[in-house]
């Protein structure tokens, strides 16, 4: 027994021209984007959403989060065309009004998710992501009957929510211990004496 640890432990400390080695990549947990989904308001956003970025089957939860403020990005831009394609028909109050919230979110508000995810702090990114949600209803309120952006507004808002739950998940406030860094760690305890 003594011969092989020796034997192995020469090995793993040989030079690195004379072992080949592959490094082994764990990916996400495969129900890592179905379980953070399931405790949004609107699981069909969330999968859709998330499952359509190839990053996310690696993300951990916060890379989720941010995903979906890319995607909160991605609504707000659409937003905004739509508002000025609509602009050209004529003035309106109402639609200026929803511009300049449309364009709080994206100078505002994504900003504000953004840093407060890569900064670990999930409360002012849920207050971000929520904020863009009341943008919306804002927008959608600003017109006398039914806005010509609503479905919009609706998309928008339900982009929002998701987002605002992910960063409240209790896997994000409390993420599992990192793996120890020691390439020795899974090797029993080597005996002292050859």
């Amino acid at each position: 027994m003594k011969t092989i640890t020796l034997f192995f432990l020469i090995a793993l400390t040989s030079s690195p021209s004379t072992i080949h080695c592959r490094t082994l990549i764990i990916p996400n947990d495969a129900n890592l984007i179905e379980s953070t989904c399931r405790r949004t308001p609107n699981y069909n956003v969330c999968i859709q959403s998330l499952k359509s970025n190839p990053a996310s089957l690696s993300a951990d939860v916060r890379g989720l989060a941010l995903i979906m403020v890319k995607v909160m990005a991605s609504k707000a831009n659409d937003g905004i065309n739509i508002i000025r394609e609509l602009q050209r028909s004529g003035p309106s109050s109402a639609l200026n009004s929803c511009a300049g919230k449309y364009n709080a979110i994206l100078v505002g508000d994504i900003p504000q998710a953004t840093q407060a995810l890569q900064g670990g702090n999930a409360k002012f990114a849920e207050s971000a992501a929520n904020d863009v949600a009341n943008e919306a209803t804002f927008c959608e309120n600003g017109f006398a009957g039914r806005s010509p952006i609503t479905t919009q507004n609706n998309v928008m808002r339900d982009v929002s929510v998701v987002t605002a739950a992910i960063p409240s998940s209790p896997t994000l406030h409390h993420p599992p211990p990192p793996p120890s860094n020691s390439l020795l760690s899974f090797i029993p305890s080597l005996p002292t004496t050859l």
